[in-house]
C-alpha cells in the first residue's frame, strides 16, 4: 500500500491552478497570421489564412464583402441582409506578395505577409485600410477588425448614438438596452444599428458589420492610430460600400438590408399620447378637445393602462368595458387608435394567451428547457421567443381581437427585452431560425423579431397598412416598424440630442421616426413646448407624448398663446403633406431618409460639422431647418453651399455659404427653402381623411440650378398602390428654358387634386407666363405659411395662376 503524501498533491495542485489562471489572464492578441492559399470562384475568393479563414464576395460594383471565421464553413444567415450578390464583373490576380480584386468602383488589396486588407477607388486612392499591426485578430472570442486613421477622417452615423455629428474621437456600445430618462451622453440606447460612414480627401464609404452580439465601435477615442469595430462573439462580418456620392451608400446600404415600406397617410398627420388616457371616457374628450378646437389630430395612443391588470391582447373590465364603442366613436371623428403591446406575457392560470403560448411552447427557455421568468407592468411574465417563426406565427394571431374591436395600429415597448434589473441572462436559449443561439447573439435583434411579428401579423389581417412602432431594433428594423427615441426628458438639451438622434439614425436606414415631442419625463416649461412641437411639425414620425405623474402635454395645456403656435404648426404640417408624403414614397423606393443630415448633401463642407450648426437638417430636399433653443430670440444659421435659400416667412434670399443670424422668436422655427424648390401643398385638413380643397397649390422658388421632385399620391391606406393605383408625376423646374414641366402622370390613381395653383417665388419682373403655350393671366399677391401670423404678408413678388391637374404633359414658360 503507497502512502498519500496529502501537503504535496495540494502543492501540486495549487501549482497547476496558478499557472492556468496565469494563462488565461495572460490571453494575448491573436492576429491573422500569413495568407496560406487562396481559391477564386464566380463570386470572389476564399483564402485560408494561418489562423482562420477569409471569403471576399462582391455583391455589386459598389459593395464587397469581408467574412473572417475560425470556423470551417462560412454561414450565410442574416436578420438584416436580404441582398444577394448579384452577378458582377470583376477581376482577380494574385502574386507573391498581394490578392487584388478589381470591380468597376473598388480595388481590394490583400497583403499577404501578414493578411492585411486595404479598399482603394479605381483610381488607386486609398478609402480605407487595415491598421498594418493590428488588421483583424482575436481575444479570446471576441473580433476586432482595426482600420487606420486617414489624415481628416471623419465618421458618421451608427444610428441611436449620443454625441455630436461626426463620431470623431467616440467610442460606442450596440447592446440595446432600457434607459428609463437617459442622459444626453448615454450609450448604449435602445437600438443598434452598426453601419457607418468615414469620410476624408473628397472620398467617402460605408461599412456594415452585420454581427448581433455586443459590438463595440472606436473611432479614434483615446488613440490617434486607429478605428475599430468588433463584436464579443460570432466572425466578423462587414460589408464595404463605396460611391462618390454619399448618399448613394445610403441607398447601397438599404438595398442591403432593406427599405421602409409606405406606412398610411394617417401616419404621418399629428398623433397624441400620454401614459395614460384612462378611462374610455378621457380619451373620448381628448378627441373631442382637438376637433372643437381645429387642431388637426390623426392619432390617439392607448399606453398600458388600457389593459387588465396590465396583460396583453386584454382590455380593461371597468375603464374600457366597452372598446368596440369607443373605438367606433373615435373613428366617427376621424381619429385612428394605437394601442401599446410588450412582450411580456403574465404567468396566470386560465389567462388565454399564456394558456396558448404554453401548449404552443413558444416562450424563451433556459438552457434546462425552463421557462425564463422575468418581472415587468404585470408582475412574472414569460417572453416569446420571436427568432422562433412558430412563435412569430402565434403572436400574429393574437391581434384578431384588437383588430376586430377597431384598433389600427401597434406601439411595441419594453423589447429590449426590459424587465425590472433589467439584466437579462446571457445563458438562455433561443432559436434563432433553427440555428439556437443565447442571449449573446439574441438581446441586440429581439425587438427587431418582435416588430416583425407585429407587422406580418397585423398587416395579414387588417388588409390594410398598419402603423406599427417600436422602440427597440437592429438593422433592417425600417422593413417593419417605425422607431422613435424611447423615454426622453422635457429638458433643451434633450430637445436637440433628439435632433440628432434622428439625423443619424436617417444615415442608417430608419426613415419613419422621431421623438417624443415635449419629452417623456419631467415637465416642459411653455416656451420649451412651443418650440419642440415647431420641430416636430417637421419630424417623420411626429408624436407628442408624456408621462405618468407629469403636466398634461395637448397642445392646448400650456396657455393660448402656446396653443395658438402648436395650431399654427400642426396646421403647416397637414398643409405641407403632398410634400411629405411624396418623399415618404421616395424613401421606399430608394432609402433616402426623410429627415436628412446635411452630412448627405455637404459631407465634406467643415462649417456643417460646427456645434453651432450640427443640429441643422433638411426635411426632404428643400426645407432646410435650424433647430433653436426655447430661450433664443436669434439664432446662429450656415447656410451650406449648392444653392442660395430663402426664409420661408418673408421670401427674403441669401447666397450659400454664408453665417446669418435668423429670426426666432418661439412663434417662429426658423426654415429656409431651397432655390429651385419645388413644394406642393393643400388646404388645411382636421385629419387625413378629411378632402381637401381640389386646388393644390404648387410653390417653385427660383434659382440659378434646375430641380426636380416626383410628386406622388394614392388612397393612403392600402397595399392596391402596388398593383398600379397610385399616381407619379415627375415635376421639373428648368431655368435654363425658362421653363417648368409637369410632366404627364404615371399610374391609374385619380387625383384628389382638379386644379393646381402655381405660386412663384423669387421670378423678378415677369411680363408673361404660358401653359402649354397659351398665354395665362396671373396676378401678384400676397402668400401667408403662417396666416395668424402678420409678417406672413411681408411675401413679394408672388404670382399665381390655375390651371387643370390634368393627365398630359403641361409646361409652363415665362417671359420678361
Amino acid at each position: 500500500m503507497h502512502k498519500i503524501n496529502l501537503s504535496s498533491h495540494i502543492s501540486l495542485l495549487f501549482i497547476l491552478l496558478f499557472f492556468s489562471q496565469k494563462n488565461m489572464f495572460a490571453q494575448r492578441n491573436e492576429p491573422l497570421g500569413n495568407v496560406i492559399q487562396t481559391t477564386e470562384n464566380d463570386e470572389g475568393f476564399t483564402t485560408k489564412i494561418q489562423n482562420a479563414n477569409l471569403r471576399v464576395r462582391v455583391f455589386s460594383p459598389h459593395i464587397i464583402q469581408i467574412q473572417l471565421t475560425k470556423n470551417q464553413n462560412f454561414d450565410d444567415f442574416s436578420y438584416a441582409v436580404i441582398e444577394k450578390p448579384q452577378k458582377t464583373k470583376f477581376s482577380f490576380e494574385e502574386n507573391n506578395t498581394e490578392i487584388i480584386l478589381k470591380t468597376d468602383e473598388i480595388t481590394l488589396k490583400i497583403q499577404k505577409s501578414p493578411a492585411r486588407i486595404s479598399f482603394l477607388t479605381k483610381n488607386n486612392k486609398i478609402l480605407n485600410e487595415d491598421d498594418f499591426g493590428f488588421g483583424t485578430s482575436w481575444l479570446g472570442e471576441e473580433v476586432t477588425t482595426y482600420k487606420k486613421l486617414q489624415e481628416g477622417e471623419r465618421f458618421i452615423g451608427l444610428g441611436e448614438k449620443t454625441g455630436n455629428l461626426d463620431r470623431r474621437g467616440s467610442a460606442y456600445t450596440n447592446w440595446n438596452n432600457d434607459d428609463f430618462g437617459y442622459k444626453t451622453n448615454a450609450d448604449p440606447l435602445y437600438v443598434s444599428t452598426p453601419f457607418y460612414m468615414g469620410l476624408h480627401h473628397n472620398l467617402a464609404y460605408g461599412i456594415y458589420m452585420d454581427n448581433t452580439a455586443k459590438s463595440h465601435f472606436n473611432f479614434g477615442a483615446s488613440n490617434d492610430r486607429f478605428s475599430s469595430f468588433g463584436a464579443e462573439n460570432g466572425d466578423m462580418n462587414y460589408y464595404f460600400m463605396h460611391h462618390k456620392d454619399v448618399q448613394e451608400i445610403v441607398k447601397l446600404y438599404t438595398n442591403l438590408t432593406g427599405k421602409m415600406p409606405l406606412p398610411p397617410l394617417w401616419g404621418l398627420g399629428y398623433q397624441q399620447c400620454r401614459w395614460s388616457y384612462t378611462p374610455d371616457t378621457k380619451v373620448i374628450n381628448v378627441a373631442k378637445t382637438f376637433r372643437e378646437k381645429q387642431i388637426p389630430a390623426d392619432v390617439l395612443y392607448l399606453d398600458i393602462d388600457y389593459m387588465q391588470d396590465y396583460k396583453v391582447f386584454t382590455w380593461h373590465k371597468t375603464n374600457f368595458s366597452q372598446p368596440k364603442k369607443m373605438l367606433a366613436e373615435l373613428k366617427n371623428m376621424g381619429f385612428k387608435t394605437v394601442t401599446i403591446i410588450d412582450p411580456g406575457v403574465k404567468v396566470e392560470k386560465d389567462y388565454g394567451v399564456y394558456e396558448s403560448g404554453k401548449k404552443e411552447d413558444i416562450f424563451v427557455k433556459y438552457p434546462d428547457n425552463t421557462y425564463y421568468t422575468g418581472q415587468v407592468w404585470p408582475g412574472w411574465c414569460h417572453f416569446p421567443d420571436f427568432t422562433m417563426p412558430k412563435a412569430r406565427n402565434w403572436w400574429g394571431k393574437q391581434f384578431e381581437g384588437l383588430i376586430n374591436d377597431g384598433v389600427n395600429g401597434f406601439w411595441n415597448d419594453m423589447n429590449e427585452i426590459a424587465t425590472w434589473g433589467n439584466t437579462l441572462p446571457n445563458l438562455m436559449d433561443f432559436d434563432f431560425e433553427g440555428k439556437k443561439a443565447t442571449t449573446r447573439q439574441a438581446r441586440n435583434i429581439y425587438g427587431m423579431q418582435m416588430a416583425r411579428a407585429t407587422y406580418e401579423g397585423t398587416k395579414t389581417r387588417l388588409g390594410k397598412r398598419p402603423l406599427v412602432l417600436t422602440r427597440a431594433g437592429f438593422s433592417g428594423v425600417q422593413r417593419y416598424s417605425a422607431v422613435w427615441t424611447g423615454d426622453n426628458r422635457a429638458e433643451e438639451d434633450h430637445m436637440l440630442a433628439g435632433i440628432r438622434l434622428v439625423n443619424s439614425m436617417g444615415i442608417t436606414g430608419l426613415s419613419y421616426v422621431g421623438y417624443d415631442v415635449g419629452g417623456f419625463t419631467g415637465n416642459p416649461t411653455n416656451n420649451l413646448y412651443a418650440r419642440w412641437i415647431t420641430l416636430g411639425a417637421f419630424t417623420p414620425f411626429f408624436r407628442g407624448h408624456t408621462a405618468i405623474n407629469t403636466r398634461p402635454s395637448e397642445p392646448w395645456a400650456f396657455g393660448e398663446d402656446v396653443e395658438n403656435i402648436a395650431k399654427n404648426y400642426i396646421q403647416l404640417r397637414y398643409r405641407l403633406l403632398p410634400y411629405i408624403y411624396s418623399h415618404f414614397y421616395e424613401s421606399s423606393q430608394n432609402g433616402l431618409p426623410v429627415q436628412r443630415s446635411l452630412t448627405l448633401t455637404n459631407p465634406f463642407e467643415s462649417k456643417i460639422y460646427d456645434t453651432r450648426f450640427q443640429n441643422q437638417y433638411l426635411f426632404g430636399q428643400d426645407l432646410l431647418v435650424i433647430p433653436s433653443e426655447s430661450t433664443k430670440e436669434f439664432t446662429e444659421t450656415y447656410l451650406p453651399t449648392s444653392a442660395g435659400w430663402y426664409d420661408l416667412y418673408e421670401d427674403t434670399y441669401f447666397t450659400s455659404g454664408q453665417e446669418i443670424i435668423s429670426k426666432s422668436p418661439l412663434n417662429r422655427l426658423p426654415i429656409y427653402v431651397r432655390a429651385g424648390a419645388i413644394l406642393p401643398m393643400q388646404s388645411v385638413v382636421q385629419n387625413t381623411q378629411e378632402k381637401p380643397s381640389e386646388v393644390m397649390d404648387l410653390h417653385i422658388y427660383f434659382g440659378e440650378n434646375g430641380n426636380k421632385l416626383v410628386y406622388y399620391e394614392d388612397n393612403g391606406e392600402d397595399y392596391n398602390y402596388e398593383k398600379g393605383d397610385k399616381l407619379e408625376r415627375l415635376f421639373e423646374f428648368l431655368p435654363s428654358e425658362k421653363k417648368i414641366v409637369l410632366h404627364e402622370s404615371k399610374g391609374s390613381f385619380k387625383s384628389k387634386f382638379t386644379q393646381t395653383r402655381l405660386i412663384l417665388h423669387g421670378f423678378e419682373q415677369i411680363k408673361s407666363i404660358k401653359v402649354n403655350g397659351k398665354e395665362t393671366s396671373f396676378q401678384k399677391s400676397a402668400w401667408s405659411w403662417l396666416p395668424n401670423l402678420q409678417w406672413g404678408t411681408q411675401i413679394q413678388e408672388v404670382k399665381m395662376t390655375n390651371f387643370p391637374l390634368e393627365k398630359g404633359k403641361i409646361t409652363v414658360e415665362w417671359g420678361y
